[in-house]
């Protein structure tokens, strides 16, 4: 079993940063990829990023250019640095990771953070 404990959501305005973290624990031997997805309200969840243990990375088209997903292998930590936010980048904001190199579907899900951009 992986514990995914996501930080570092909140309330900002458009056009500003916000910095989410992620730290894994648990049984992390199998631990390849890591990354985001959110869902907004009414929406389905959507895949934003993942970066391997090697440091491949890839974004949805959504988010490419302003979020950048990072991991710190010696802390089990992946980061998802957001810049240029959108009011329609609010949503719960989920951390995952995966045994494989891809990330659809994952293993296991953090719990989710709330992200709100306002206009």
């Amino acid at each position: 079993q992986v514990q995914l404990v996501e930080s570092g959501g909140g309330l900002v305005q458009a056009g500003g940063s916000l910095r989410l973290s992620c730290a894994a624990s648990g049984s992390l031997f199998s631990l390849n990829t890591m990354g985001w997805y959110r869902q907004a309200p009414g929406k389905q969840r959507e895949f934003l990023g993942r970066i391997t243990r090697a440091g491949n990375t890839n974004y949805a088209d959504s988010v490419k250019g302003r979020f950048t997903i990072s991991r710190d292998n010696a802390k089990n930590t992946v980061y998802l640095q957001m810049n240029s936010l959108q009011p329609e980048d609010t949503g719960v904001y989920y951390c995952a990771v995966s045994r494989f190199p891809v990330l659809t579907p994952p293993d296991y899900w953090g719990q989710g953070t709330q992200v709100t951009v306002s206009s």
